[in-house]
Order: structure tokens, then sequence, then C-alpha cells
């Protein structure tokens, strides 16, 4: 749980109780950890609250998951006593758990891919990037291989943020206990974007729960004390690269959105018939229509083997992944398209996949493939992707090409990066005659 989220929440019950709209969220490569995390960045809640005596801090908790099992309308199959962290502990925790899911050759990979995107400095450790982003911006989370609940206080107190924190992350407990959230990720590799969907559902349902649990059981005094801004958090949360801040916030943002839908429609019943049909694609969760309507992502083919083998001697390929409607409209805006018109480029997104290709003498190349919904979709985001390639580190180039297997009737738009100029006319040869 992060901390920003729960000062998403805080405001959209500060909006409600002043007759304003309904909880809402407002639109906006990651692998997908075992431990859901609460995200906290912009706000770091400062507890005022005195310590509950440890007799009654049992009791604390015991009460709030009560009032969860209330609203929710899941059985706490098991009840759980959440551990109490300082943010040091927190973070050796995180870390160590971090790197021991992620080896070194993983992470280097991703960093690479970013930095070909220009999605991530040339001298940025993407490591050092996401370890302090878990030592800095999460305040709870839950062990789901443990089935142990952790909540950071910096202070030792147990106040309205930290009780609101273990609502979110209790609910994650009732989740796992319903509908295995652990297995929801497990097949998670070479599927960056689905992965995405499927967290925002998990994370869309708790902050909703999270949201309805303040409105019920904070005071106004107690909400106005989780709007408080920790100046050193925020500035930690607004440093980070936008593809990992934007990232780490969206399955809280859109996820609400998404549950709110359909919480609207039926109320939880609806949010737990979502677990028996999730979301398969960002694109899905910006567009709660289109989850409604089953629109799924194309298949592209793309062979990073076969396209390695066809560079030449002495290349080798990253497993394939897919970006989705979300991280390419990031993509477009933090390589020079402005915000709206990079959203509105990304939308009509049919399905894309991406490999980053090493070469000798560290020569790179990246090659991205998109599928579109209509013609319309396909040369907006062409003419969007053009400007974004010529503002990229390396070599680079968007243009349409032949997609084999793909059934659809709008242009196939690639994406080439490469190194040098030499080795992009190579890849761009390669793409003319049809990627592998």
């Amino acid at each position: 749980m992060s901390r920003l989220a729960a000062l998403l929440a805080a405001a959209l019950v500060a909006l409600a109780a002043c007759g304003g709209p309904s909880p809402s969220a407002s639109p906006s490569p990651a692998v997908t950890p075992t431990q859901t995390t609460t995200p906290g960045a912009s706000a770091s809640p400062v507890p005022s609250a005195t310590p509950a005596p440890s007799g009654d801090t049992a009791g604390l908790f015991r009460a709030i998951e009560d009032q969860v099992v209330a609203e929710r309308g899941l059985e706490a199959k098991q009840r759980l006593v959440p551990t109490i962290l300082s943010q040091a502990e927190a973070t050796s925790r995180l870390v160590a758990e971090y790197r021991k899911k992620n080896p070194p050759e993983k992470v280097a990979e991703a960093e690479d891919t970013l930095k070909a995107l220009g999605l991530l400095a040339a001298d940025a450790s993407l490591d050092s990037l996401t370890a302090g982003m878990l030592g800095s911006q999460v305040a709870a989370f839950y062990d789901t291989e443990a089935n142990e609940l952790f909540v950071i206080s910096r202070s030792g107190a147990i106040g309205p943020s930290e009780k609101a924190y273990f609502s979110h992350e209790f609910t994650h407990a009732l989740q796992d206990q319903h509908f295995d959230v652990e297995g929801i990720g497990a097949s998670a590799s070479g599927q960056g974007d689905r992965a995405l969907a499927r967290l925002s559902l998990v994370e869309g349902d708790a902050t909703l729960l999270m949201t309805r649990w303040m409105v019920a059981n904070l005071s106004p005094a107690e909400l106005q004390e989780m709007l408080v801004v920790d100046q050193e958090t925020q500035a930690q949360y607004n440093a980070l690269p936008a593809i990992l801040r934007e990232t780490l916030m969206f399955p809280y943002q859109q996820g609400i959105a998404l549950a709110m839908a359909a919480w609207m429609k039926g109320g939880w019943d609806a949010v737990d018939a979502m677990y028996s049909r999730q979301p398969a694609s960002t694109e899905q969760v910006l567009h709660p229509e289109k989850y409604e309507a089953g629109e799924q992502p194309v298949e592209v083919p793309l062979d990073g083997a076969a396209l390695a083998k066809a560079m030449g001697a002495g290349w080798s390929g990253t497993p394939e992944d897919t970006l989705g409607e979300f991280q390419l409209s990031v993509w477009l805006r933090e390589n020079g398209v402005v915000a709206l018109p990079a959203g509105a480029a990304a939308a009509g997104w049919g399905g894309d996949r991406y490999v980053y290709l090493r070469g000798p003498n560290e020569t790179y190349a990246l090659a991205l493939l998109t599928a579109w919904d209509a013609q319309v979709d396909a040369d907006e985001f062409l003419a969007a992707a053009k400007t974004a390639a010529a503002n990229l580190p390396g070599a680079a180039e968007a243009r349409v090409v032949p997609t084999l297997g793909v059934d659809r009737l709008a242009d196939h738009v690639a994406v080439l990066v490469a190194s040098d100029a030499p080795t992009l006319a190579k890849l761009s040869q390669l793409a003319l005659a049809g990627l592998p």
C-alpha cells in the first residue's frame, strides 16, 4: 500500500463528504512481486495518535477486520495480526525480497530496455531506483507466500493512516483466501501489460474498500491528518522516472475506477465476479467499457531468438514482452509528445510485442511491433511515434511494416531502435521483409 494511494483515497473521501463527486479516480515493465504493496508517495501521513497499549492493539486491529469483513462481504477464513515495522526494517525486508525475486541479469535486461526507449537516463541504475522506491514509498504490505501482514509506522504510533493501510492490506488477505491473489500473477513472465491489468483489479478492489472504510470509520480530524504531506517523501516520489512513478500508481488510480464501475452496477458481488474474468490489458482498465465488451488484445507474433539470428553472429535477444496502452502513452509523452495527444495516440491499441537485442561491441537493437483497432488509430500512433523516435538516445524510426499471422485491417506500426545507424538499417531491412 502506498502513502500516495492513501492520500488519493482521503481526498476522494473529502470530496464525497463535501457533497462533491462520488469516489472515482483520474486517469493518469514491472516485475510482479509476490508481495502486494501499497505505494506511498506524496502523502506520508504524520500520525499524531499515541501508540495503543499492547493489550489494546490486537483488539483495535480485530475491530478493523470485523469492519472490513462486514463491508466487503467476504468471510475471514484466517485472522491476521499485523507486524508493525519501522521504515528501516521494512526497507530491509522489501529490498531483500525484491532482489531475491529479481536476479541481476533480469534487472539489467529491464534497465537496458528502458534506456533504449528513452525512459531511463543513461547513468541511472534501475536496481538502485527500485530499492529506493520500495524504501520510501511503501507504507504496508501483505506477503501472500507467508500469509503475513505488515504495517510501517515511522513513529511507532497507530494513527489513522496505519489503520487505513491495515484495512487495505487485510482486504488483500481476504482476496487471497477467496480468489488466490498469488496465482493471479503466476503467468506474468512475458506478459507485463496483462500482469499490470490484473494487479489493477486487486489494488482497485482494496483501494475502494479502504476508501469506504475511511468514510465510515475515521473522523473528519483523522481524515484531515492523513492529508498532511511529508515533503521529503514527496520529493523522493517526484524524483522517480515517470515510467516507475506512474506504473507504481496505475493499479491504484485506475484500478479504483475499474472496481467502482463494477460496484456501481452490482455492489461487491460484481467486483467478486471480476476475479472470474480478470482484465486482460491496461486498455481494459483504462476503458472499463472495453472490459465489459470483452475486447481482447491481439496476439502480435515476434520471435526474439529468430530476429537475433537474422541480425547475425554475436546477437542475442531478451524475452519478448508487451508494453500495452498505458506504458505506450508514457513512452510517447516522455519522448516529446504532449500529454493529451500521447494518450489519444495510444488509444485504439490492439496489441503489441517488443524484444531487446544485444549485439557485439556493445551494439543493441529494439523492435516494437504494434497492432491497432482501426486505420485511423494506426495513423495517429505512427505520427506520434515518429516524434518520439526522433528524441530517443540512439538511432530510431517508426514505420509501417508487414506483420505475419495477425488478422487486423489496420496497418501495423513498428518502432525500431538501435545503437547506431548501420544497426538500425539492418533492423529496418528485416522489418520490411516481415519480422520473424
